[in-house]
């Protein structure tokens, strides 16, 4: 079973990978309980707690000997509308009176919830980058392998012109170096701590609540931000947006990947072992499973990311529903987003490319692919708009005898006279009409490098 995915089902497949583990219900349970640790020595530190406090809680954390029903935390979580007030009746059961009267003290259970979520969110997002990094590195080593084998571009799912496979993966590595930036801002600033009391004023505490704010986010690693974001739910929603647009590239690369993988094309495949792609019925298959992943759980994005837009006009000093709607929400999004960058990290490092198949499919049109080469080679002469109508009635008259597209414009006077057999064959070499394809591949492979 993978790390997290508690004997779910379908974990192989969305909670792949090792940031699920740092999102299972355990997981946020014991964070929350680290930020009542955070809590309670920021209180002792600022003279509010004894300074007992929390060394209690949190060798009873670090030792395991914490009892957490997740069960009742669940049922609490439906009678009180968060899992706090259970939460605190467990901990304060297994306390002394001491350590009991002191636990969140100042806070509110928005404060131990966003606060939690935030340290969550970091270290999934540490799996995730880590992922992301092989990933991008296992990409960027197929893009130097490949950077010359000539494949077919394709828009609209039709042949258009020659690229190379090595700018294809230099797409896919800008892409994620791209997502990579993005999530490590995200990691870096907006991960903060939350902590205000009931309405954001820290009233219970008085003129030390903020320095026990600022103690709470540098124990546990977080921004300390410049006043409670209670209702104003921009870091959540950036950290959202920006896992949604990392299942957004890896959706694209997995898109790609099966699209090259079909029988008809066979330009790559995925690497695995014995039994990997197997179908249940047909014996022969080998499916893209890696890349059906990345699509699946790309697909699954935008409607969670929607959500959490939907949710930031929220009432006053604390959302009723819109916030609550955002727990599951969130963890699902970090925990799709690890699950798609562990099978990008599988699925890259083991493709396998044929170019000789690459350069097959090149040809499949009888040179037809190259007519905007053909027509350029032409238009100093002709005039592009004579060229253009030339090679498109040339082209025309090949799809319709089946004859080859070099033959058929042999015979156009205009392109025998200007061109002659050495120019026509030139202008149809796809490996003379890369343009600037290895300056790209270049300029990929630097930024990446660089980062």
């Amino acid at each position: 079973m993978p790390p997290g995915g508690e004997g779910r089902l379908f974990a192989g497949l969305f909670a792949h990978g090792n940031a699920a583990a740092q999102l299972s219900d355990r997981a946020f349970v014991e964070a929350m309980v680290e930020v009542e640790v955070a809590l309670l020595e920021a209180l002792a530190e600022a003279g509010l707690a004894p300074t007992e406090a929390p060394r209690e809680l949190a060798d009873a954390l670090r030792s395991g000997r914490l009892e957490l029903d997740l069960a009742e935390l669940s049922r609490g979580t439906g009678e009180q509308g968060t899992p706090i007030p259970a939460l605190l009746r467990a901990l304060r059961r297994q306390l002394s009176a001491d350590a009991s009267t002191h636990l969140h003290k100042g806070a509110t259970s928005q404060d131990v919830i966003d606060t939690a979520m935030m340290l969550v969110a970091g270290r999934a997002l540490d799996a995730v980058l880590t992922d992301l990094n092989a990933a991008a590195d296992a990409c960027g080593a197929l893009v130097e392998r490949w950077r010359e084998a000539i494949v077919p571009g394709r828009t609209l799912l039709q042949q258009a012109l020659p690229v190379t496979f090595g700018l294809k993966a230099a797409g896919w590595l800008s892409g994620l170096d791209g997502a990579r930036a993005d999530l490590s801002v995200v990691r870096e600033r907006d991960l903060a701590v939350q902590f205000g009391g009931a309405v954001g004023t820290l009233a219970s505490i008085g003129e030390r609540g903020l320095d026990v704010s600022a103690g709470i986010a540098q124990r546990l690693g977080l921004v300390s931000p410049e006043l409670p974001w209670h209702t104003v739910r921009l870091r959540p929603v950036r950290l959202a947006s920006a896992c949604g647009a990392t299942l957004g590239i890896l959706g694209k690369i997995g898109r790609d990947v099966a699209l090259l993988a079909q029988t008809e094309v066979a330009e790559v495949v995925e690497g695995g072992g014995e039994g990997r792609g197997g179908s249940s019925t047909m014996p022969h298959k080998r499916n893209p499973v890696g890349a059906v992943g990345l699509v699946a759980c790309a697909q699954r994005g935008p409607g969670l990311v929607a959500t959490m837009l939907a949710g930031m006009a929220q009432e006053h000093e604390r959302g009723a529903g819109a916030w609550q709607a955002e727990w599951e929400t969130l963890l699902e999004l970090l925990r799709l987003t690890g699950s798609a960058s562990a099978i990008a990290r599988e699925l890259l490092s083991g493709l396998e490319a044929d170019p000789e198949k690459m350069r097959a499919d090149m040809d499949l049109t009888g040179g037809l692919v190259m007519s905007e080469s053909v027509a350029a080679a032409l238009a100093d002469t002709l005039g592009r708009g004579h060229a253009q109508e030339l090679v498109e009635q040339a082209a025309r008259r090949s799809v319709e005898s089946g004859r080859g597209f070099r033959d058929v414009l042999l015979e156009v006077p205009e392109v025998a006279d200007r061109l002659g057999v050495d120019g026509l064959d030139a202008a149809l070499d796809p490996a003379g009409y890369l343009g600037a394809t290895a300056a790209l591949i270049d300029r990929a492979l630097a930024v990446h490098r660089a980062g």
